[in-house]
């Protein structure tokens, strides 16, 4: 009697944090072929688009009362978190306790108690340059750096056999106040945590899109099989641990799931390839027409109009056209059934992933199976 075929592997279970719309887990899914568990999204509106494209998943709430010991393990965990304070428009207070990108704390927290194969993240590019804050080493002074407190209590022979074991040829010290970048920060936590991690810088107009749109991405594997009793030290802040309620979110019950139907990939081929504008092209979009005509061969949609007249008569962004701009399919955030304001739309599409370029990412990120 023949054998029987083996069963089909269960597709990865995927945590969604600071879900947005859900332009992340979009790609996340395509590429590592997961579906979502559950997500985090404390805003009301674009809580409304996840849940409406993702109908039945429980959405966690506020990722600072969520106690991670009492949701359901997963294979990956997946966020873009705030960027407010690392973002080089804004008041650059770093990642640091108390600051909204200082709850990335949050983010690790989560990975520290469910322990997934994966982690994905996502911000901008001033990650690279924003400072992170360690903890003042007088309030406590478990955080300090080792050799630090041991070199305070060594004799003068102990202190120079030791410093003559560790050089430091670049004169950085060994004081915790040193400074240290935001990057630094997530993937010191992440090696705290055991993951091993790759991260890379990506225009949006690497995958085609009109518009630059630089992000970081990181992507990491966690190194130590079912690891017991790893811990991040707690640098950037600490987790709450107070019970969150479930909540969906979502205006109509539905029974599809369109977030499953995207297909990144299935775009045209030709990213980098310049697309000819003809003269009605040129007339409307002026010199940004080869860019605009690049995109709607990629994505397979012909430009909205990228403006509308407010109640005042002045132009603003039309949230269609941004849409657009983003890679998501027309009505993602648009929908009439989600019942959101213009102003409700943008901010939702201004905070959002476009999923092209993260599944580009993805790839680059990826490591070979061999390996």
């Amino acid at each position: 009697m023949p054998d029987s075929a083996p069963a089909p592997a269960a597709p990865l279970r995927i945590g969604s944090l600071f879900s947005g719309y859900g332009g992340l887990d979009l790609a996340v899914e395509h590429v590592l072929g997961g579906r979502t568990a559950w997500f985090s999204e404390l805003n009301p509106a674009p809580a409304r688009v996840f849940a409406h494209h993702w109908p039945a998943i429980p959405n966690l709430g506020d990722i600072t009362q969520v106690d991670w010991r009492q949701v359901a393990p997963v294979d990956v965990i997946c966020g873009g978190f705030p960027c407010q304070d690392v973002s080089t428009v804004g008041k650059r207070a770093g990642l640091a306790p108390g600051t909204r990108s200082g709850l990335w704390a949050q983010m690790a927290a989560a990975i520290d108690v469910l322990q997934p194969e994966w982690v994905v993240a996502e911000n901008v590019r001033g990650l690279l340059s924003a400072t992170a804050r360690r903890p003042d080493p007088q309030d406590d002074h478990d955080e300090r750096n080792p050799l630090s407190a041991v070199l305070e209590r060594a004799t003068p022979a102990t202190r120079a056999a030791l410093r003559a074991m560790e050089p430091d040829p670049w004169d950085l010290g060994d004081a915790p106040a040193r400074p240290l970048r935001a990057l630094g920060a997530v993937l010191g936590d992440l090696a705290d945590l055991r993951y091993d991690a790759r991260w890379v810088g990506l225009p949006a107009s690497h995958v085609g899109a009109p518009h630059t749109r630089f992000r970081i991405f990181i992507l990491a594997r966690r190194a130590v099989p079912h690891p017991a009793s790893l811990g991040r030290r707690p640098r950037w802040g600490d987790a709450g641990t107070g019970a969150s309620p479930t909540r969906h979110d979502r205006p109509l019950a539905s029974d599809h799931r369109p977030g499953a139907e995207w297909p990144p990939t299935q775009a045209r081929p030709g990213a980098g390839r310049t697309v000819a504008a003809d003269r009605a092209a040129v007339r409307r979009w002026g010199h940004y027409a080869g860019a605009i005509r690049r995109w709607e061969h990629l994505s397979g949609r012909p430009a909205p109009a990228p403006a509308v007249l407010n109640h005042d008569g002045q132009l603003r962004p039309a949230p269609r056209f941004v849409e657009w701009l983003m890679g998501l399919p027309d009505g993602w955030v648009t929908d009439p059934d989600l019942e959101l304001s213009s102003s409700e739309q943008l901010t939702a599409l201004g905070n959002g992933v476009l999923p092209r370029q993260a599944v580009r990412a993805l790839h680059v990120l990826q490591w070979n199976p061999d390996t």
